[in-house]
């Protein structure tokens, strides 16, 4: 099987990194002053038109590469709205062509800088039913801990969108590393491995036939 050939995850670090707690309480306790990019700016209007029209729930799936998760969390919510966000509009422009479903629930995908998509989603008041990160960017590099979303300086915006968080890697650390993350913001939860009769992503699908291991949080966020 061609997907069989997804390597591990290789990384200098055995545990949580040993800085993260003072990374993110620094972030927690800092005002996040980078300007927003204009064509964010821009996407976000159009989107949140759309989404300010809508009668139902609102779902996030961030990350979401070229979108098969979102068609596939469309389907799963029926009668929610289901935005899906990458940076990349290489991977964006693949959903046409490999993931086109009509039989889905309502989705859209936009090209946005999640630093700045989930900052004017928060000052636009979203409340999502739902909110997924599936399969991130590891960053394994332990010198980059602060590219990883748990401890980057939007982390707090991630928190203060609320939902239900849910968040699978295929590196435990990170997952274990994110739930501590929220654990500071008081709002503790479980590292659980997961697994399912069907995946909903690429990576996932690739991950499990190379026989790697799905690890994931979920946690009802307080809105704060």
């Amino acid at each position: 099987m061609t997907d069989a050939n997804s390597r591990s995850i290789v990384s200098n670090q055995a545990g949580i990194h040993e800085k993260l707690d003072d990374i993110v309480s620094k972030h927690l306790n800092a005002e996040f002053k980078k300007p927003i990019a204009a064509h964010t700016q821009t996407a976000f209007d159009e989107v949140n038109a759309k989404v300010q029209a809508f009668n139902g729930p609102l779902i996030l799936d961030s990350c979401c590469g070229v979108g098969e998760s979102t068609a596939n969390l469309a389907k799963r919510h029926p009668d929610a709205l289901v935005i899906g966000i990458d940076k990349s509009s290489h991977r964006l422009d693949k959903h046409d062509v490999e993931y086109k479903q009509t039989d889905s629930g309502q989705y859209i995908l936009v090209q946005a800088d999640l630093n700045d998509f989930w900052r004017l989603a928060v000052a636009a008041n979203w409340q999502p039913s739902h909110h997924y990160l599936l399969y991130p960017n590891p960053w394994p590099k332990s010198k980059h801990i602060r590219r990883r979303w748990h401890g980057a300086a939007i982390f707090p915006f991630i928190v203060k969108l609320g939902g239900k968080l849910e968040v699978r890697s295929n590196w435990d650390i990170y997952v274990k590393e994110f739930a501590r993350a929220l654990e500071l913001t008081g709002n503790a939860c479980q590292v659980s491995a997961y697994g399912a009769d069907e995946a909903i992503t690429p990576f996932e699908r690739k991950y499990w036939a190379s026989g790697q291991q799905s690890h994931r949080l979920v946690i009802n966020l307080t809105q704060g």
